[in-house]
């Protein structure tokens, strides 16, 4: 029966009708954003028992302030693409519904945790991914806006969250931005100017939250859970094994031998430097360093873009209080396009920097103002992030992102991850950035 129709009411159980439309591709892919029906993710082809009618009636009552809203009919479909995010499930949901003002359709997005048994729940049980969003949606992203707003700047920061829980279970609902123009990039290279929209608003969202940092320290203390922080990762062979791989790698692609000792040599303590470098913060806390409230997971498929028009971020599970690095970095691997991550995105992050520099000033920052000499200093006094990155994260993100391998193949199988290190592409990629490492002396006094 694979591709053809499955298409049930569960009206047996709930008054009102709830469809689950799973199986029809066609469909599905009619109702999502996302072209390549095969790629969605399993955990997302069905949807847990709990989610219908009547719990998204409860919400949008509360959340439309209306006691006679009647929800007549209900779709769900999977939100995603595998690679879009792996630490949550994601529903979409059209909601039509009834109330004394007439009849409504809502589009939704549906996140929640894990239910099925497996490598996804067992990473993921523990941590502090929803309480952490929840924070950001609620607390710190609106107080942001608000600090925005006051300088006469009305950048959006965040989608509205119209309901969250974290018991009985880990729920947030928010309103869908594909009916409103916005579309995750897939299956073509991000542009300079879009690349420029994503970076006036990280700076925008970081210098905001420099301000809030120096004035009301207090304010963001919650936000102390970054990537580190997830219990069950750094001990992942996903984690644990790249270094592995990556020397592999040094080993056999002939131009690249001569940097096996440099990686040889970190190869014992790199995963505890690179901790060091996000948690300097908390626990080694720097006169002269630039902090903010980061966003922790900055790639691609965490933002959806409206045109040329904006950008919005999504994905804020793993904000936490962290060098101003941390973003920058981690955009080099895991955002930018090979043109300008082979110059460690110099241009990029320097525009960065002035918008940076300009919002500080028009938010009224009160603390010592970042130099863009000081912030370059620091992207090389973290360059172990760049080495973990590298090594790690990005040939396989880089081979998702390219369709040659899937993302839950990538993180369970131990094959498929070793594959990714050498295609053609990724290992172009590593020849020019190693070589930029080398240049900019990356590798002196390790």
């Amino acid at each position: 029966m694979s591709g053809y129709a499955i298409e049930f009411d569960i009206t047996s159980f709930y008054s009102i009708p709830t469809r689950r439309i799973f199986r029809d591709r066609e469909k599905i892919a009619k109702m999502t954003d996302s072209p390549d029906t095969e790629q969605f993710n399993a955990d997302e082809l069905e949807a847990p028992t709990w989610l219908n009618a009547q719990f998204i009636g409860e919400v949008l009552r509360a959340y439309e302030k209306s006691p006679d809203l009647k929800v007549n009919d209900l779709k769900i479909t999977p939100a995603s693409a595998q690679g879009d995010h792996y630490a949550s499930v994601m529903f979409r949901a059209t909601a039509e519904y009834t109330t004394s003002k007439g009849t409504f359709s809502k589009p939704l997005i549906i996140k929640t945790m894990p239910e099925q048994e497996g490598h996804k729940k067992d990473m993921l049980s523990e941590s502090h991914l929803f309480a952490t969003e929840i924070g950001a949606y609620t607390k710190a992203l609106p107080e942001f806006e608000r600090i925005l707003r006051e300088a006469g700047d009305n950048t959006k920061l965040y989608v509205p969250c119209i309901y969250h829980s974290l018991e009985p279970r880990q729920v947030m609902i928010f309103e869908d931005l594909v009916p409103q123009g916005y579309t995750v990039i897939r299956n073509r290279p991000v542009k300079l100017e879009e690349l420029k929209k994503v970076f006036s608003k990280l700076a925008k969202w970081h210098a905001v939250s420099m301000k809030v940092m120096n004035e009301q320290p207090e304010f963001l203390k919650e936000f102390q859970y970054g990537l580190i922080d997830m219990p069950a990762l750094m001990t992942d062979p996903m984690v644990t094994g790249g270094m592995d791989d990556f020397i592999t790698l040094l080993k056999t692609i002939p131009e690249l031998t001569k940097y096996k000792p440099y990686f040889e040599k970190i190869k014992v303590d790199y995963l505890q430097r690179m901790t060091d470098v996000l948690q300097e913060y908390r626990k080694n806390y720097q006169s002269d360093g630039y902090y903010v409230m980061c966003h922790g997971d900055f790639h691609l498929r965490n933002m959806m873009f409206k045109g040329d028009e904006d950008v919005m971020f999504v994905d804020f599970q793993i904000c936490n209080l962290c060098p101003i690095t941390i973003d920058l970095i981690y955009s080099i691997y895991m955002l930018m396009e090979p043109e300008q991550r082979w110059d460690l995105g110099k241009d990029l992050i320097n525009y960065y920097f002035s918008v940076l520099e300009d919002t500080l000033k028009k938010v009224g920052y009160k603390g010592v103002m970042p130099t863009q000499n000081g912030l370059w200093k620091q992207i090389f006094r973290h360059k172990y992030f760049d080495f973990f990155l590298m090594s790690t994260f990005f040939p396989m993100i880089l081979a998702v992102k390219a369709n040659e391998l899937k993302m839950n193949d990538i993180i369970q199988d131990p094959e498929a991850r070793k594959k990714a290190y050498f295609f053609d592409f990724i290992v172009k990629d590593i020849k020019k950035l190693l070589s930029k490492f080398e240049e900019t002396g990356y590798f002196k006094d390790l």
